[in-house]
């Protein structure tokens, strides 16, 4: 979803959390949409997870929590026409854009 920017110490591994914010009444199509992308990112070389989360504390806001084995797997995750046709189709399901935290393990 975004170019890396820390990777999983002592690894080339990638660990990313976007998070998105539904318009209010499009939070069924966002989670329809984020579901979609779950399934078909699982198949995608290099994931090691992708797995969509609903924030129990605030409806309407989804959080995406996906590993991938290396940089260069997440470059040619963000390039495939599902996370491209994606990214455009839910422009307008959001309140605001959505944003991706990079994550790294505490050592």
């Amino acid at each position: 979803m975004t170019e890396p920017l820390l990777t999983r110490q002592g690894t080339d591994e990638v660990w990313l959390m976007p998070v998105f914010i539904a318009k209010a009444g499009y939070e069924a199509d966002l989670q329809e949409a984020l579901l979609a992308l779950q399934t078909v990112s699982r198949g995608d070389e290099g994931c090691l997870h992708y797995t969509v989360f609903t924030d129990a504390q605030r409806p309407g806001t989804f959080v995406l929590f996906e590993g991938w084995s290396s940089a260069d797997d997440l470059k040619a995750h963000n390039e495939e026409s599902h996370v491209m046709e994606f990214v455009q189709a839910v422009d307008s399901l959001l309140a605001v854009p959505f944003s991706v935290t990079p994550l790294a393990p505490l050592a």
